[in-house]
């Protein structure tokens, strides 16, 4: 079984505003997300923030280690409750696709245009959480290389992080 989570700890500082509360066609960005997760998943959390109507979990093992934290939650929330792997991805992609897991393989891998959606097995929380004690560098490739996940090819999904980027989007 697979858990879904969105990755959500981040300032949308870029942005301006938190994206995740942006309406597209009357639906929030982040509810969105969760569809399409909850189509592909046995269960769907919420890494880095406390949002009504979602099952909330803190970024771990600290706050502001970006989308690795939340990937360090998922992972072990996955581990602990049977789940065999976590599917992630951040509460700025709006299209995400009903057939992302065919499209990613199997994991551990990540999408190469945006790295913080990937398939990651439950079994490396551990293994994140040495990472996240003994690395200074806390970006996704790091991870994604010290655990020997491969890249999948460019999913080509949108990702709104300026608001020119929502614009885009939404253009004809």
């Amino acid at each position: 079984m697979i858990l879904g989570a969105i990755l959500a700890g981040g300032q949308a500082r870029r942005f301006g505003s938190d994206k995740a509360l942006v309406e597209l066609d009357g639906v929030r960005m982040i509810d969105r997300i969760a569809a399409a997760l909850a189509g592909q998943c046995g269960d769907v959390i919420l890494c880095g923030r406390v949002m009504e109507g979602f099952r909330s979990v803190p970024d771990r093992p600290a706050a502001n280690l970006g989308p690795l934290g939340g990937l360090s939650a998922a992972l072990r929330v996955a581990a602990d409750q049977g789940f065999a792997q976590v599917l992630t991805v951040p509460c700025d992609v709006p299209d995400v696709p009903g057939d992302l897991l065919a499209r990613l393989g199997a994991g551990p891998v990540y999408a190469v245009d945006c790295p913080v959606i990937g398939l990651w097995p439950a079994g490396l929380a551990d293994r994140i959480d040495a990472f996240l004690a003994e690395s200074y560098d806390r970006s996704l490739h790091a991870w994604a290389r010290a655990c020997g996940a491969r890249p999948a090819p460019a999913l080509r999904l949108a990702n709104i992080n300026r608001p020119e980027d929502l614009t885009a989007f939404l253009a004809p």
